[in-house]
């Protein structure tokens, strides 16, 4: 028995996605421990289980079939796709009948749900949702390290923190219509295993049923399991473990105790019963729900049919030739970031001899950052990974001469900037004690008021780089970062490694430009999700900034060449930060190269100058900007929107995300791809062992797929896996997430002003197309190597194409077939 509850708890708490927090807000597929099953049959658990929605809504699908978004031809080729709809003889009529009907799949119910049966329950908080709240408002205050003043004590773990709230707690029984609640709590288990065992016992449930009741539970409070799934996932990485999630469920499930208590001995009876009968009928209950989802799956695919069908007719002509070697001036390596599409192709326009090219946001990098004078360490990695290098601050004079004074100049900063903050947390402390919040602010007077009046008239100053907030001007020109603990060695062979990854190891241009993306909000607590997602939802200006050091580094250099990888000494690498919400671009260090050529410099200005102004022109209409406006006045116009703290939509992000290429730049060189598409440079011809292929279907492949599937999830389940509205939201713990008003379950995933313009939804819930341009051997090879790419390639969560002779074959049921184009 206690083996069997083991391996039903382990399996729930497996099947909870991590959240990360907001410091460091990458995506995630909320669904992702779910992609060794079929997308239609984790559609219909998670509308079983959880009441949650996995494709698109009846009413959106039947808006797109109106106003002729799908189209017949779409619908017709989607039941040819499906081998189910084959199966069944499902017809376009059918599908198109189904949109006008009810959509609501029935839910099992849980223990709490079945005793909650008296007759004023329509008229206070249902207790799945008192509940809810309770265990939400506990963690909030056990998780919060950065947020309150008073901390509690968290020695002894949740469940016994929670236990000893619940105890305290006179306000829970009168939400719950249980004024005497008190009296059963001493039938509250001591220990989080005790409680598993109890509950479980109690229920009376097969144990084929267990892991799908205990996922059931743990589903209804979603957010704060994805928390401590995260915190699960990063104790994972460093080779610990975390029991966090393991005594969430046990907090939940102890709740039934409380309330099975709570009733008399013919109620519990009939409440037991009642369950049991309805989990007894839970197989039959999930094959309907997978039934009756094979229609939103048929809809689902002609959605994306739709817009594959343009996708493939925009790239399918191009050629695979590249511009000729003697007539690239300048090679400049962006993030695939979707947002990067726009000004690769503007700066193309602007000046065919610049070649770019698409490569992961941390270029590469294994690191993780501490600004000068502070604890602050932060990932810049995809948080698949963990760090294994550290970089830091350094003050270095672009003149050799005064370098011998560099050592003194760090210290001196660091003490500077140390006393800095030492003032303003003895000001921000001054208003934290509740006596003194009101007679601080009186005290105060207008300069409290400061920065509420940067916000009610925003300014258009350009973006402010938080790394060196609290040092000194005199400093901040000089700040430059550095690779710590790495000899000359290892330099190289990171060097060697990222040159060849980014497929840079042979014909450098004179100039290459590293330039990572940034956004730039006021007021926002998921501003990070704006950010980086290669970088850990940071910008990726340190990345940038670390391998143009590192390249320019002669000795690395010099090193590189004695094994036979040469970079000439007139190469010069320039590190850069476009930002995402102005579309400007910053350059960096630039004092320090030798040999920066004037001329060229200044063409390369001129041509960014014009190319993020043509960028900005293509984005004002979704802004609500005009974009006739003067250079001067658009731009002022955009940094406005990022100065100001009442912006809910700063920028769209990444929104309207739905493919991914890897494939050289000629394949899509000319087309307009309209910010939609991840674009990453491969070259199967010098990949002679499939070893970057293997590298890019394995990491980038699914980051873009956890950045599709948030965005997809977060609009057709804003509910559940998205956060709400952002006029709602409060900060919890400082960091870990918000709550929508000031309670309820924790809110995971993106706000609805992220995906929705107030009138209509801008992101298109399109699961991710990903075109390679790769022999057929050689993709299959990376997908038979790793379970997890052909999960998600053989379920359904992602769409997979390759570049053939006379346009794209199709991957599917483990074959390749000729990819339709035609409207039949």
């Amino acid at each position: 028995m206690s083996a069997a509850i083991e391996n039903a708890c382990v399996q729930a708490c497996a099947a909870i996605a991590p959240a990360w927090p907001l410091d460091r807000a990458i995506a995630v597929n909320p669904h992702w421990s779910h992609i060794g099953l079929p997308v239609r049959q984790v559609a219909a658990r998670m509308a079983v289980l959880g009441g949650i929605r996995v494709f698109p809504s009846r009413n959106d699908q039947l808006r797109a079939w109106r106003s002729g978004r799908i189209g017949t031809p779409d619908l017709n080729q989607a039941l040819q796709q499906l081998p189910a709809a084959q199966t069944t003889g499902l017809s376009p009529t059918q599908c198109v009948e189904a949109l006008e009907q009810s959509e609501e799949q029935a839910q099992l119910p849980l223990l709490i749900d079945v005793l909650d049966d008296a007759a004023d329950r329509h008229s206070r908080l249902s207790w799945r949702q008192a509940i809810t709240h309770q265990v939400s408002q506990t963690c909030a205050a056990y998780f919060d390290r950065h947020q309150a003043s008073w901390q509690p004590e968290r020695g002894q773990g949740l469940y016994a923190f929670w236990r000893e709230t619940l105890q305290h707690d006179h306000g829970i029984g009168m939400l719950m219509g249980l004024p005497h609640i008190g009296r059963v709590l001493d039938a509250l288990p001591a220990t989080a295993a005790q409680a598993e065992r109890w509950v479980l016992r109690q229920l009376g449930l097969p144990q084929a049923v267990w892991a799908d009741y205990l996922e059931a539970v743990l589903l209804t409070v979603n957010g704060w399991a994805s928390w401590c799934a995260y915190l699960g996932w990063e104790a994972r990485l460093s080779g610990q473990q975390d029991t966090h999630l393991r005594e969430l469920l046990a907090i939940r499930l102890a709740w039934g105790v409380i309330l099975l208590e709570s009733k008399q001995a013919a109620q519990a009876r009939l409440a037991q019963e009642a369950l049991q009968a309805a989990w007894s009928r839970s197989t039959a209950v999930l094959q309907r729900a997978e039934e009756s989802s094979l229609i939103d799956e048929v809809w689902q695919l002609a959605l994306e049919i739709g817009y594959q069908r343009e996708l493939a007719q925009r790239l399918s002509p191009r050629s695979r030739d590249r511009i000729a070697r003697s007539d690239v001036a300048v090679q400049a390596a962006f993030c695939i970031d979707v947002r990067s599409e726009r000004l690769r192709r503007a700066l193309e326009a602007e000046w065919p001899s610049i070649e770019t090219i698409g490569f992961a946001g941390f270029f590469g990098l294994p690191i993780a950052y501490t600004p000068v004078a502070t604890p602050a360490r932060r990932p810049q990695l995809p948080g698949l990974l963990a760090p294994t290098l550290e970089v830091g601050d350094c003050i270095t004079s672009a003149d050799p001469a005064e370098r011998e004074t560099d050592v003194a100049l760090l210290r001196a900063a660091s003490h500077a900037r140390r006393a800095r903050f030492a003032l303003t947390n003895q000001w921000n402390s001054a208003n934290l004690w509740p006596g003194s919040a009101f007679s601080f602010v009186e005290a105060a007077g207008l300069g409290y008021l400061g920065k509420l009046g940067k916000w009610m008239r925003p300014s258009k100053r350009a973006r402010v780089n938080d790394d060196l907030d609290g040092l000194p001007a005199r400093y901040r020109a000089l700040c430059r970062l550095q690779l710590l603990g790495l000899n000359l060695d290892g330099k190289v062979a990171l060097a060697q490694r990222v040159l060849h990854a980014m497929g840079l190891d042979r014909e450098l241009a004179p100039l290459v430009l590293l330039i990572g993306h940034g956004s730039q909000s006021e007021n926002n607590a998921h501003a990070s999700a704006l950010e980086c997602g290669a970088c850990c939802g940071q910008s990726g200006e340190v990345n940038a900034r670390v391998l143009a050091g590192l390249l320019n580094d002669a000795a690395v250099r010099d090193a590189l060449q004695a094994q036979g990888l040469t970079i000439l000494p007139t190469t010069v690498f320039a590190a850069a930060l476009h930002n995402t919400t102005t579309d400007e671009v910053y350059w960096f260090d630039l004092d320090l190269p030798p040999n920066l050529a004037t001329r060229r410099w200044e063409r390369v200005q001129a041509a960014f100058t014009h190319a993020c102004d043509r960028v900005r022109r293509e984005r004002a209409p979704a802004l609500g900007i005009d974009p006739r406006a003067s250079h001067d006045a658009l731009l002022g116009q955009l940094r406005a929107r990022a100065n100001d703290g009442a912006q809910t939509r700063p920028e769209w992000g990444l929104a309207g995300n739905a493919a991914f290429l890897i494939a050289p730049r000629a394949r899509s060189r000319a087309s307009v791809l309209n910010g939609r598409t991840f674009l990453h440079d491969y070259d199967a011809d010098k990949d002679t062992d499939g070893s970057v292929l293997e590298l890019l279907m394995t990491a980038p492949m699914l980051v873009t797929h956890w950045i599709n599937w948030q965005y997809h999830a977060s609009t057709v389940e804003s509910q559940r896996l998205g956060s709400g509205n952002k006029l709602l939201h409060n900060v919890v713990g400082g960091n870990i997430g918000v709550f929508e008003g000031n309670g309820g379950d924790l809110r995971i995933g993106l706000s609805r002003q992220s995906l929705h313009d107030g009138e209509q939804w801008v992101h298109e819930p399109l699961r991710l197309t990903v075109a390679i341009d790769a022999p057929r051997a050689a993709i299959e090879a990376v997908m038979a190597k790793h379970a997890v790419v052909a999960q998600l390639v053989d379920n359904g969560w992602v769409h997979l194409w390759r570049f053939s002779a006379t346009g794209f074959d199709r991957y599917h049921d483990g074959s390749w077939s000729p990819l339709c184009t035609e409207l039949a």
